[in-house]
């Protein structure tokens, strides 16, 4: 019975190289690169601060990813809690002193890099769950009092997370702690409650949003009510991607961007640039890489061997689908601007670094599949 737990603890530093998924890793490795490109062409096709910037912290963060994907997949099982109080302390620190800019106050200074904590608790809560399900019997899944617990620990940050204010985000990270309970067998009956008591409070919540998140909404429903204003990014990003036709403009010839018409090219944006200059072909080609990366995750879950890896790659793989499908239904219009980065492509050290994190933990559970976490 302790076979497999020996069999992997005696495994060689080469063994746990030939044990990666290397087609995640490769895809991972060309959507970075592909990055690399974009960003310098959001610079005006010059080597300047965002493209340097970006670089560096792919970089570091790939080799991050490499790094986490060494570390027993018992070791974050045993460290999720940890991490989770960790993440969700570094939220609470933002709320008193975090750093504001453009009227939200996300960010902590850590003098080397200005850290956003809401990113990283998308990753902590998913761990958190996935350890917290996995240690539950399924008959007691869908009792009251296992389901308190889950319940504050997702509504805890989330409400924190809104009050910076970053809707985006807060939604983000509630549809993964959603997947790993939905995934666990939570009956669909409790959900129903949840979504009753969401619509019901919902006029409430409306009414604490600041008034550009409610500019934003109704910009979505209607961008030519105020095309200078609220509709203004929607407007233009349409124009953008629509322009690139088939094969696009070409790399560098986008002239939406380079006429500085889209805002945020370099951060919420990336899709719109990259779609005018390659055009739908090199969409699909994006959108081919993401599904490869969301397609071996998925995998992976499927072949280890712990409930805990299982529920943590099947979560994470829903959660990282949210985050590009909402991007990009943003920037084509098909759902409010919410300040979602799009994975990887995107410029932003905490966004970046809570992907990579995110994705070294399911390489983890590759290399350790047939490890148990207890």
């Amino acid at each position: 019975m302790f076979q497999p737990r020996s069999i992997q603890s005696s495994m060689t530093f080469r063994d746990k190289i030939v044990s990666m998924d290397y087609i995640l890793l490769l895809s991972v490795l060309l959507l970075g690169i592909i990055s690399m490109f974009a960003m310098y062409s959001t610079d005006g096709g010059k080597f300047d601060y965002h493209t340097k910037s970006h670089i560096l912290r792919f970089g570091i963060f790939f080799v991050m990813f490499l790094i986490v994907s060494l570390f027993q997949i018992r070791f974050w099982y045993q460290t999720s809690t940890l991490l989770y109080l960790a993440f969700f302390i570094l939220l609470l620190g933002v709320k008193y002193f975090g750093l504001t800019s453009s009227g939200s106050q996300r960010w902590l200074n850590f003098y080397f890099m200005n850290l956003q904590p809401s990113e990283l608790m998308k990753v902590a809560l998913i761990l958190f769950l996935a350890k917290y399900y996995h240690r539950i019997s399924t008959q007691d899944v869908n009792k009251i009092k296992y389901l308190f617990l889950p319940i504050v620990v997702l509504v805890a940050p989330v409400l924190l997370v809104v009050t910076q204010p970053d809707l985006g985000t807060s939604i983000l990270i509630a549809v993964g702690g959603i997947a790993v309970a939905w995934l666990a067998g939570v009956r669909i009956k409790f959900f129903t409650y949840a979504t009753i008591l969401f619509l019901a409070l919902l006029p409430i919540a409306i009414s604490f949003l600041k008034p550009y998140q409610k500019a934003r909404i109704l910009g979505f429903l209607n961008p030519d009510s105020d095309p200078l204003g609220a509709g203004y990014q929607i407007i233009q990003s349409k124009i953008a991607i629509g322009s690139g036709g088939l094969f696009g403009k070409g790399f560098l010839n986008g002239s939406q961007s380079y006429l500085d018409y889209l805002p945020e090219k370099h951060t919420d944006f990336i899709f719109t640039l990259f779609s005018e200059e390659f055009g739908f072909v090199g969409s699909m080609v994006i959108l081919l890489i993401y599904s490869l990366i969301i397609y071996r995750i998925i995998a992976i879950g499927n072949i280890t061997r712990s409930s805990f890896g299982k529920l943590y790659c099947y979560s994470f793989a829903t959660a990282f689908f949210t985050y590009v499908a909402v991007n990009m239904g943003m920037v084509l219009g098909l759902l409010p601007i919410v300040g979602a980065p799009l994975p990887i492509m995107s410029y932003g050290g905490s966004s970046m670094m809570s992907i990579m994190l995110g994705l070294g933990i399911v390489m983890s559970c590759k290399v350790y599949k047939d490890t148990p976490v207890n």
